[in-house]
């Protein structure tokens, strides 16, 4: 997403971004409020306007959930992991497209790293000078004058397409030199020619801080200072090794790979399931069997998540922000199997997908047991890929119409497009097919896709495709009803005739793209993070002001990371009275100082209307006076307290005030959040034990407390001050992790705010005039990891219940929630830490049925802080609940 300060940037505002900068830093006086309103209006429009241009290529939701990916990938730590670009010489020539399509990128906020070739550039010049090039096993011999002649031409290529970029608005940086070091590949034979032995990213990263594109040229060292000649392909492939970026792109004249009979491009191309098949394959020859085996080797070495495109310059948005792509999409994908029988693949294993994603089995309809006698009635063929992201089963007994009686994708699974895949094996296999799928299917787009018609009864859509007549598809269901091969809801008891729908493909993502050997079709997926649900209802996109006050602790440093990634809210002032005075590290978009704000400045700020947000990062006990600030202020501003800013309090002040809403939105609604102006943040050990007990607290004994025993890291303890011997001063943990002797420490046995937050909070979802209210026992503990809180719930319950019964209520009660992540087993650290969401599991249940114990857990400075903070924020700001925060 565009974040404020790159919209700056993309217009080469530098000077007035440097004004901003300065009249963030004072205490606010009405004029520089006006011209950072006014520059913000202005990089508001320029991010519309990109925008806009590029809904033109790809539909609305395309574009952003690429750019939610995309932006997902720049981390303060790891700057360099949206993309390598590398050009061909030959694409030089196009300076003018290349530079639009670069700056592109950049004024939403991307920065690739690109490197350059300039092959064709330096043959003329050599052949001009009377110096005949000469080739071993394809690779230049570069001696000294050609050296000479390739170091003038590279240095000339890079500040050229430099200089374009810095016309139109876009920072870019020639990095020609203290990259790559490399070695002689083999002097006797080739000359001054390097075969890389490491690369130094710093220069990259650093140029991307500094909100500059860096553009490399293929030149490396030696450890001795000699320059040495590496083929500008590699080069960008060890680039890439190192980086371990989204994308590796390659920019070509052709625009893709080609299939060499027919002449078509190769779309995509899934390595694992077609390398075998191409190499076998007598138009693959010479060059693009040899970059065929580059990429393989190349994508090896990298994360699933990452792919190759070989894409023209001109091309270059369409093929990253729509699903259809438009050069030739390289990944590596999975093998996939067929079996006809369970033992073949493997019975455990077949069990627990079954267990983990079923529907019914789920939510209590069905049992793995269930399931697989009914596969014993009929011949069937099991469908998937190796690591099982994928799992199908096909009916179809002789003489009938198949059936798809189970797709039980992972996350994964749709994410990489690996059911694309699996339903591909499946058509060939099949002409025509019948499949249902919940109403209410989160894929339901997908099935649309896929369907040549389907139609919709009783929270149950029946999808086919192969069969055109209505007449026999009813005729096919009633025999399916008959033989019990689908359930009895589809189609009327009398002769009328069902409310059939055709298929609704506008409903799917507009783009589909053709694999590259077969008739396969399906949209892209992307492993880096899943797609956030779409808001309910419109959404701001107003840049916005915040101020954080108390930034110096373990959930402040959290939330500045978060907010360096946010599309529209910016961070104007932090304060913090040990702090004053230093740079604010881990927030990238500009450049901000810590200040030590008294109560007087934060009046005169919201009385001037400097910032829109303020949040409240202060020890419990302490917040009260700088509340009282911010009414005063709102008080003389235009419009009264109405139009003051909004406050996120992170401490236990106002978790039970009166005139706050408690900002816990996956259990008490999103409604109250939006409306209001004064909210405050739950507790982290308080999240997680509500969000524990609340499926069950209507099932709860009457009369008998549930026990929460709650394990945190250390940092929840949060931090003290530490003065050194030269008076400077420096946080540190208030529990040393070696004070714990490699053990955990239970402290405030009884009476920890966390168990009145939680009961008070909890009572609200109890039946209107229950006369009763919730109490919790609990027991919090500090260990010596750093993030991350493990809750052990025992809740005993008035009736008897089953494990499944307990999960089906989780299942309903989070089932649309995107920071939710339910499973089977037990939670463990690395489930939680340093991730955004809190996540549960373990469900069992005592043998008398009568008590249940369910695991969750959460990061203490996330989901428990400052993500939790961001959600409120962007409710209350009116942006999309989830903007900023990466959903994993």
């Amino acid at each position: 997403m565009l974040t404020a300060a790159s919209a700056s940037r993309l217009s080469g505002r530098t000077a007035g971004r440097a004004i901003v900068v300065r009249a963030r830093h004072a205490v606010v006086a009405p004029k520089p409020h006006v011209y950072v309103r006014s520059q913000s209006s202005i990089a508001q429009t320029d991010r519309d306007t990109i925008t806009r241009l590029l809904y033109s290529i790809g539909t609305k939701r395309e574009v952003e959930r690429h750019l939610r990916i995309f932006s997902s990938s720049s981390h303060p730590s790891q700057p360099a992991k949206f993309a390598v670009i590398k050009i061909g010489g030959a694409v030089l020539d196009q300076i003018d497209e290349l530079a639009l399509s670069l700056s592109f990128l950049y004024r939403v906020g991307l920065y690739p790293v690109v490197l350059h070739g300039a092959g064709p550039q330096l043959n003329q010049i050599l052949e001009h000078e009377g110096v005949v090039p000469d080739y071993i096993d394809g690779i230049r011999v570069t001696d000294a004058k050609t050296l000479q002649i390739a170091r003038r031409v590279f240095l000339e290529e890079n500040l050229k397409l430099v200089g374009a970029l810095e016309k139109l608005g876009t920072r870019a940086r020639p990095i020609t030199s203290g990259v790559f070091t490399a070695d002689f590949y083999d002097k006797d034979k080739y000359g001054l020619v390097g075969k890389i032995t490491k690369i130094d990213k710093r220069p990259l990263e650093a140029s991307i801080r500094a909100g500059a594109l860096p553009i490399l040229t293929s030149l490396a060292e030696s450890a001795e200072g000699q320059i040495l000649n590496v083929n500008a392909d590699i080069a960008a492939g060890e680039l890439a090794k190192e980086l371990e970026p989204l994308k590796i792109v390659f920019l070509n004249e052709k625009g893709g790979l080609f299939h060499g009979v027919t002449g078509e491009k190769l779309s995509v191309i899934n390595l694992d399931e077609e390398y075998d098949q191409l190499m076998k394959e007598p138009w693959v020859k010479y060059g693009t069997k040899l970059k065929l085996r580059e990429f393989k080797e190349l994508l090896e070495h990298l994360p699933r998540s990452s792919s190759v495109a070989v894409i023209s310059a001109n091309m270059l948005q369409k093929e990253l922000f729509t699903d259809s792509g438009a050069g030739t999409l390289i990944r590596r994908g999975y093998k996939l199997f067929k079996h006809d029988s369970i033992e073949s693949l493997g019975a455990d294993r077949f069990r627990q997908v079954i267990h983990d994603r079923d529907p019914e089995v789920l939510n209590g309809f069905h049992s793995v047991a269930g399931v697989l006698a009914e596969m014993k009635n009929t011949p069937y063929t099991i469908y998937g890929d190796e690591p099982l992201d994928v799992v199908a089963i096909v009916s179809h007994p002789v003489g009938e119409m198949p059936v798809l009686t189970k797709l039980l994708p992972s996350r994964a699974g749709v994410l990489n497009s690996v059911m694309d895949n699996v339903f591909s094996a499946i058509k060939k296999d099949h002409r025509r097919l019948f499949w249902t799928a919940q109403a209410d299917d989160e894929n339901r787009a997908w099935h649309f896709e896929r369907a040549d018609g389907s139609f919709t009864r009783a929270g149950k859509s029946l999808f086919w495709y192969g069969v055109q007549d209505i007449a026999e598809v009813e005729r096919v269901v009633r025999e399916f009803e008959e033989k019990g091969r689908i359930p009895r809801v589809y189609l009327p008891v009398g002769p009328t005739t069902p409310p059939y729908k055709a298929p609704q493909k506008s409903a799917a993502p507009s783009g589909t793209r053709a694999y590259s050997t077969s008739a396969r079709r399906g949209a892209r997926g992307y492993a880096t993070v899943a797609e956030p649900p779409a808001p309910t209802g419109p959404v701001s996109t107003e840049i916005k002001r915040l101020g954080l006050i108390g930034a110096r602790g373990y959930t402040g440093q959290a939330l500045t990371t978060l907010l360096s990634n946010h599309p529209y809210l910016e961070l104007t002032h932090v304060s913090s009275r040990q702090l004053a005075g230093l740079p604010l590290t881990g927030y990238t978009k500009a450049p901000v100082t810590y200040s030590n704000l008294s109560v007087e400045d934060v009046e005169g700020m919201e009385a001037a209307g400097a910032v829109d947000s303020w949040v409240m990062a202060l020890p419990n006990g302490i917040c009260k006076p700088f509340v009282d600030a911010v009414d005063r202020g709102a008080a003389k501003r235009a419009g009264g307290a109405q139009a003051g800013s909004v406050v996120v309090d992170l401490g236990a002040d106002y978790r039970f005030e009166e005139g706050w809403t408690y900002g816990l939105p996956e259990l008490y609604g999103r409604s109250a959040i939006r409306a209001s102006k004064r909210i405050s943040n739950p507790g982290c050990y308080s999240t997680s034990a509500q969000m524990l007990i609340a499926p069950l607290v209507q099932h709860m004994a009457p009369g008998v407390l549930p026990t929460v025993f709650g394990v945190s890291g250390y940092s929840g303890a949060g931090t003290v001050t530490v003065t050194d011997p030269d008076g400077r001063s420096t946080s540190a943990p208030k529990v040393a992790p070696e004070s714990l002797g490699g053990g955990v420490r239970p402290y405030s046995l009884t009476g920890h705010i966390h168990e009145r937050e939680a009961g008070h909070h909890l009572s609200r979802l109890l039946p209107a005039g229950s006369g009763s209210a919730v109490k919790v026992a609990f027991i919090p503990t500090v260990a010596p990891w750093f993030s991350g809180i493990i809750s052990t719930a025992s809740i005993p319950l008035k009736n008897r219940m089953a494990a499944r019964d307990v999960a089906s209520l989780f299942a309903e009660r989070y089932k649309n929630e995107p920071l939710v992540r339910l499973q089977s087993g037990v939670p463990g650290l690395q489930d939680i830490e340093n991730k955004h969401t809190w996540s549960a599991g373990g469900f069992q249940v005592s043998s008398e049925g009568d008590r249940v114990v369910v695991v969750g857990g959460l990061d203490n400075l996330l989901k428990g802080a400052a993500t939790q903070c961001m959600q409120n924020l962007n409710l209350a700001l009116g942006y999309d609940e989830f903007a900023g925060i990466p959903i994993d």
